[in-house]
Order: C-alpha cells, then sequence, then structure tokens
C-alpha cells in the first residue's frame, strides 16, 4: 500500500502539532503530533460512511419524503456505519439540531431515530438533514431529504357566474342555471365533483386548475322535484381518498301549480246514481303556495251555493243529491303568484232512469190514410232495453203490440209506425222505457191530430213603397193543424210568368206574415213581383202574388226613352214658342169672356158639394142620355175650372162654377122661355156620372143643398130660397118648394 501525505505544522507553546492528511480512498485521516523534543506522535482518524435515512418501515428515502398526510406521525432513521473514532449522529430541522441522541447497534452501526410530533401544513417542505462527525478536521457526513405533504382543500365556495354568492336566490322549474365552485389550498389541486341530491351526479362544462386553485362549472335544469334539494360541490384531494371539503346550496324551486283531481277515495265511480252525495279531492303542489282555488263544471265555474246543494270544504268540492244534469267534465284550477293551473278533466258519471229527450208534448199532424213513423227519444244510463207504448183518445186507452214498434237499444229510440183511418184514431200516444235503474216516470208523449197544408195568406197590403223598398203585411189563414211559418219570394220580370221563373231570393218570417224589403230595384221593362205563402209539416199553401210592390222610376222610363238630345238654342226657340201662344189664348179668352159678360146683381152663390163616398161610380155612357131633360140649355156662358175652397171634407176636383156673377131670376126665365118642360131630377146613380163629364151652365148654390137641372148641354144647380125656371116659365121659391114636396123629394134636394 502507497500512502500520501500531507503534512501542515501550528505551533503552541511547549507543543508543536502537525496535522497529516492521507491521502487514501478510505480517506482516512491522521493526526501526528510531536511530544517532547525527539519524540513524534501520529494519531489516524477513520471518518464515517455516508448516513443513509431510512423511514419507519425500513425504506430508504431519498431527496423526499412522504407524502404524508396532515396530522401524521412519522419516524425518520438516520444510520451511519464505519468511523474512528466512533461518530457522532445527529438531525437538523431546517438548519436547526433537533435530535443529538443516537445510539450503537451491533457493530459499527450507528442510529439516530426521530419521531415527529403530528405534522401540520406549515411542515410541507421542511428539509430534514442527518450529519455524522468524528473529527473537526473534516466536513462531516451529511444526508437530506424534504418533508412531502398532501394537503386537504381549505375552502369551497359556489356562487353564480360573476356572483360572490347564490345568496336566496329562487330558480324557476325548467330554466337553466350555471353554477360555478372555487377550492383553495388542496395539494395537489382538488378535484371537483358536483351533485344534485345525495345520489345524481351533475356533469360539470368546464374545469380550471393552478397550484393549489380550481374551478369548475356546471350547468342544470331544476325540476319540480328538485325543490329543497342540496346542489354539492365536492373537492377532494385527488391523491388520498378522504381528503375533501364540501359545499352544498339548497335551491329553492318555484313552479306554478301541478293539479290532479280524484273522485273521494271512498266512492265507487260506477255505483254513482241520482241522489247520491259525491265528492271530489283537488291533490296541488305549488311554489309559491296556492292562493286561489276554482272548481270548474263543463266549462261553467262552480260556485259554493249550499241552496244548490255544491259545497267547497278547502280542497273538496261536495255535490248532494246528484241529478243527471251533474254529470259531465270536472276540473280544479289552481293559481299562484307564477300561473293558474287546470287539473285534466275528469268524467263523472250519473246513472240515472229514462227521461225524454224533448221534454215537451210533440205534435203530430196525420191525414187519413197516412202513415207514420213516429220516434219515441230517450236519454238514460245505462242505455234503456226496452219500451212499451200506450195510446189513449177520449174513449178508452189501449196497449200497443210490440210488434208494432221497434227498438234501438244503443240509441235509446223507439219508432212506431202508425196508421189513423177514423177519427177515434186520433188521440195521444204515450211511450215509457226501463234500463236498470228504473222506470220511465214520465212517458213522452204525442197527440196526434188530424192536419194538412196550411191555407193562404189574406187581406195583404203594401206600405212605405218607394223606388227600392217596400213593407208586406198579410193575415195568416188557418195552419193546417201544425205550425206554420211564412215565406216570400222575390221575382223579376213579367207577372204572367212568374211559375216559370226562378224567385231572386225569399225572406221567412215564423211568427207572422209581415215582411220588410229594401234593396230592391225595378227597371223600365219589368218590375218587382213577391210571392207570399205559408208552410208547415205537410207542405205549403198556394202563393199570394203581388204584383209591382216598387214604384217605376220615371227618370230611368225617361232615360231610356229620350233617343234625340236637344240642342240650347232649339230649347230657347221652342220656349219662346210656347209662350207666345199661351199669351195668344189668354187674349183670346179674355176677350171672348167679355162678350158674354152681363151685369149681375145678385149675391154669388156658395159651392155645393156632393160627396163622392154617397154614390158609386159608374161609366159615364151608361148613365148619360142625350139630352134627357125636357129643360133645353139655353145659357151661352162658357165654364172655367177653379180650385175649390178649403171645406172640412175637401172638395173633390170636377165641380163647376161660373167665373161671374149668379145671373138673375129674370135672366133665367128669358133664356128658357122658348121650351116647354117638365121638372126632371136626376138619379142618384147619374150625378157623379155627370160630374166628370164636360158641360156648361149655371150652379147657384144657397143653403145646404140644391136641385141638379141637367141636360145634355149644361146643368142648372138652384139653391134653396131662390127662384128656378122651369118649362120656360118663372116660378118663386113658394111654388118651387110646393112642387118639390108634392114629389116627396128630400129636404136636402130643396
Amino acid at each position: 500500500m502507497r500512502y500520501h501525505w500531507s503534512i501542515s505544522a501550528s505551533w503552541k507553546e511547549n507543543q508543536r502539532n502537525c496535522h497529516a492528511t492521507l491521502l487514501h480512498p478510505e480517506r482516512t485521516a491522521c493526526t501526528w503530533f510531536f511530544g517532547s523534543r525527539t519524540r513524534l506522535e501520529c494519531r489516524c482518524i477513520l471518518p464515517p460512511e455516508q448516513p443513509t435515512i431510512l423511514d419507519q418501515w425500513g425504506r430508504i428515502v431519498n431527496g423526499t419524503a412522504g407524502p404524508y398526510e396532515e396530522g401524521d406521525t412519522p419516524s425518520l432513521t438516520c444510520r451511519v456505519t464505519g468511523g474512528k473514532p466512533e461518530p457522532m449522529v445527529r438531525w437538523l430541522v431546517n438548519g436547526q439540531v433537533k435530535d443529538e441522541e443516537y445510539e450503537k447497534n451491533a457493530g459499527d452501526v450507528i442510529e439516530n431515530r426521530l419521531t415527529l410530533q403530528p405534522i401540520t401544513r406549515s411542515e410541507l417542505g421542511a428539509n430534514f438533514t442527518c450529519q455524522a462527525r468524528n473529527t473537526d478536521l473534516i466536513e462531516p457526513k451529511e444526508a437530506s431529504i424534504t418533508l412531502e405533504l398532501n394537503l386537504k382543500p381549505l375552502t369551497a365556495t359556489i356562487r353564480r357566474p360573476g356572483k360572490k354568492g347564490v345568496g336566496n336566490e329562487s330558480l324557476l322549474a325548467g330554466k337553466r342555471y350555471e353554477v360555478e365552485c372555487e377550492t383553495i389550498g388542496s395539494r395537489p389541486p382538488a378535484v371537483i365533483t358536483w351533485y344534485k341530491g345525495r345520489r345524481r351526479q351533475l356533469k360539470h362544462t368546464t374545469e380550471e386548475r393552478s397550484e393549489n386553485r380550481t374551478v369548475s362549472m356546471v350547468e342544470f335544469e331544476p325540476g319540480v322535484e328538485d325543490h329543497g334539494k342540496s346542489i354539492t360541490c365536492r373537492a377532494e384531494n385527488p391523491n388520498v381518498t378522504g381528503l375533501f371539503v364540501e359545499k352544498s346550496w339548497k335551491i329553492d324551486v318555484v313552479y306554478p301549480p301541478i293539479v290532479s283531481l280524484n273522485l273521494g277515495s271512498t266512492l265507487s265511480p260506477e255505483d254513482i246514481k241520482e241522489g247520491d252525495d259525491v265528492y271530489f279531492e283537488c291533490h296541488i303542489r305549488a311554489n309559491p303556495p296556492w292562493s286561489k282555488l276554482t272548481w270548474i263544471h263543463d266549462n261553467q265555474i262552480l260556485a259554493h251555493n249550499t241552496s244548490a246543494r255544491i259545497i267547497w270544504s278547502n280542497q273538496s268540492l261536495v255535490l248532494q243529491s246528484v241529478t243527471r244534469s251533474s254529470a259531465g267534465k270536472y276540473v280544479c284550477a289552481a293559481t299562484n303568484d307564477l300561473n293558474e293551473t287546470r287539473s285534466e278533466p275528469l268524467h263523472f258519471r250519473v246513472k240515472f232512469a229514462p227521461v225524454c229527450k224533448e221534454d215537451r208534448i210533440v205534435v203530430v199532424g196525420a191525414s187519413r190514410g197516412e202513415s207514420l213513423n213516429i220516434a219515441c227519444k230517450v236519454e238514460a244510463d245505462p242505455p234503456a232495453h226496452n219500451f212499451r207504448w200506450k195510446f189513449n183518445n177520449s174513449g178508452e186507452t189501449l196497449e200497443v203490440a210490440p210488434g208494432r214498434f221497434s227498438m234501438e237499444k244503443s240509441s235509446g229510440v223507439s219508432v212506431l209506425r202508425y196508421t189513423p183511418t177514423t177519427e177515434l184514431d186520433y188521440g195521444t200516444l204515450s211511450c215509457w222505457a226501463d234500463n236498470f235503474v228504473g222506470t220511465q216516470a214520465r212517458p213522452c208523449l204525442f197527440q196526434l191530430i188530424a192536419a194538412g197544408k196550411p191555407f193562404p195568406v189574406r187581406n195583404c197590403t203594401l206600405a212605405n213603397q218607394t223606388y227600392t223598398s217596400v213593407e208586406v203585411k198579410c193575415v195568416a189563414g188557418y195552419d193546417g193543424g201544425l205550425p206554420q211559418k211564412f215565406i216570400l219570394e222575390v221575382y223579376h220580370g213579367d207577372v204572367d210568368f212568374l211559375s216559370s221563373s226562378q224567385p231572386l231570393y225569399n225572406v221567412s218570417n215564423v211568427d207572422e206574415p209581415n215582411f220588410s224589403l229594401a234593396g230592391l230595384e225595378a227597371s223600365v221593362e219589368a218590375g218587382v213581383h213577391v210571392a207570399v205563402y205559408a208552410v208547415n209539416a205537410k207542405g205549403r199553401s198556394q202563393p199570394v202574388i203581388l204584383s209591382e210592390v216598387t214604384y217605376r222610376d220615371a227618370e230611368k222610363r225617361t232615360g231610356q226613352d229620350a233617343g234625340i238630345v236637344l240642342s240650347p238654342l232649339i230649347g230657347v226657340v221652342v220656349g219662346a214658342l210656347v209662350t207666345l201662344v199661351l199669351i195668344i189664348l189668354v187674349v183670346v179668352v179674355r176677350v171672348r169672356r167679355e162678350r158674354v159678360s152681363k151685369p149681375r146683381h145678385e149675391k154669388p152663390a156658395e159651392l155645393s158639394e156632393l160627396p163622392p163616398q154617397q154614390y158609386p161610380l159608374q161609366n159615364p155612357q151608361q148613365t148619360v142620355e142625350t139630352d134627357p131633360d125636357v129643360i133645353p140649355n139655353k145659357f151661352e156662358g162658357n165654364l172655367v175650372e177653379v180650385s175649390p175652397p178649403s171645406y172640412p171634407g175637401g172638395y173633390p176636383p170636377g165641380h163647376w162654377v161660373t167665373p161671374g156673377p149668379t145671373p138673375s131670376i129674370d135672366e133665367l126665365c128669358h133664356k128658357f122661355s122658348r121650351r116647354p118642360t117638365e121638372l126632371r131630377l136626376p138619379s142618384r146613380s147619374t150625378i157623379p156620372s155627370l160630374q166628370s163629364m164636360p158641360m156648361t151652365g149655371v150652379m147657384m148654390g144657397g143653403g145646404q143643398g140644391g136641385v141638379t137641372l141637367g141636360g145634355s148641354q149644361g146643368v142648372v144647380v138652384v139653391g134653396a130660397g131662390q127662384g128656378v125656371v122651369v118649362a120656360g116659365e118663372c116660378l118663386d121659391g113658394e111654388a118651387i118648394k110646393r112642387r118639390l114636396m108634392a114629389n116627396r123629394l128630400p129636404e136636402s134636394c130643396v
């Protein structure tokens, strides 16, 4: 073996020290001592081997110890082998001596066991050094490790995005929401898991991790069943099970009422019949709680009405003594601050005995020998399974044989075929039906009467006629024993061909034959005609035709006939000619009147009047004879028509008076002195005819009446109290009076 020495010397009082280091693979250190003057002493120090750190399980730890969890109490052992003199083994924590107690085991192995107190978060990354030293001449042998920990998350926070938290916010059912959870303090960064309630796991949409911070966001849609549940954010150390922290948020889910309707739990839906008491139960779930409850039957709201036996009780509806009208669809509707919700309809069935579908006596009209099919229709639940008929007249009541009528059980109809042949076959038919509930209480009644077509309307009049409208009023005829209605048809065209024409339109009236028409239009060639008739179940009456019910427009007729348009110049010329002719006529008439007029000295007589309604109008050709009177008309004066005075009874046109004063008796005597005649009074049938004929003569009125003396050339009316010309003689008033009274004439004729 070859040694290499490195010697250094230092001197102290009375002692010289020499330090020599032997360069050897084992790095043995030797120290030389110089004692006396002549003696040199050398001591060699052998350093220990490199320390080894073991964990509590005896495994060698290099670099990092752990990871441990908070609260663990691990132990570390520093083992040193060799070294001369015996090395000192100790533990340093973060450079500070922690433990210097060591022990020697078998051989040259020295160990120092360090037991740690419960580890805290603050000891993460702490440096533990094992140091072995047996001389100051060289650096001690050391081995270091770093403490690694798995840390539990410190906090977890749930909040809505952009907000600090969730607060007391309510969530609307069916709406999507985003919620995020943030956790810090975990090593390594925590993993976040979302839960709704206790079991269901929510899938997060995003997650961000940093050194000891994790942020996770989840999107979910709360349902009605989620009300009161908790949304939980669980932040857990991914390396150690059980190192987690949780944060829960109890959600308040609001939603409209959820409503369901059921028949009372103690009732059987198939056993309810008329007269039973029933109740309904409305089950409601709502947040916020419901504030209003409504009961609905066949779309009609039911009000609390004890007199009608409809009773509300909290969330129940009670119906006492139900009838068949109580059957139908029932709905309960609940309302809260969000909305109103209606339950699904509950079909409520009430069984009842048969009743007539038409609650009235049906009148059936038939003629003798006419076959009828009379249908008896009933309502029943369950359907009727049996029918029976009876006939009753004033003399007897008879059962109808079952073979004479048919039954349709499914539709609840029985049809009786009946043919009246005599007067005794008219009367009342009764029909009963039976079902499993009972027998029909009141029969269906059919009154069989003799009937036929209605009679035509009569006395039709027109009122308020215009060119485009009219009112037609008639009187109804006999209805044939059945209800009748009235129809008016409007025609346009020739009245002689109405039977082959189609009506423009028709109007009906079920009460009376009165109609008001508007919007009519009559042309020049053809007018508007109407036909009015009555209709009943047996047919229609003969129509009553009214022709030309509107006026024809004269302006239209003129406009259609005018084929030549006159120019303004021609109109001026024609107007001037007409004016000239009128002037000439006036002059001629005036000259002629002055020639024939003579002075009158007596007071003009008042006009006399013959009421036209006293004498029927006859043809003048049948009543007027050629010169029937024996007194000739010698009066030469001309007569003109003048407007009558305003009398209370009116003054009929066509009466003629002289334009001048009344002639005297002497003048009349002179005029009628040539031909002897006798007094002749016209009959009543001739008087009105004479009024319409052109005549010349004199009318003298006085008192209340007068006598008319007629001839083919004139008429003389002599008022009472005046002289009269008879047979060319002048008679005074007394003579005339005696003559008239002798012939028993009415006093009014005098």
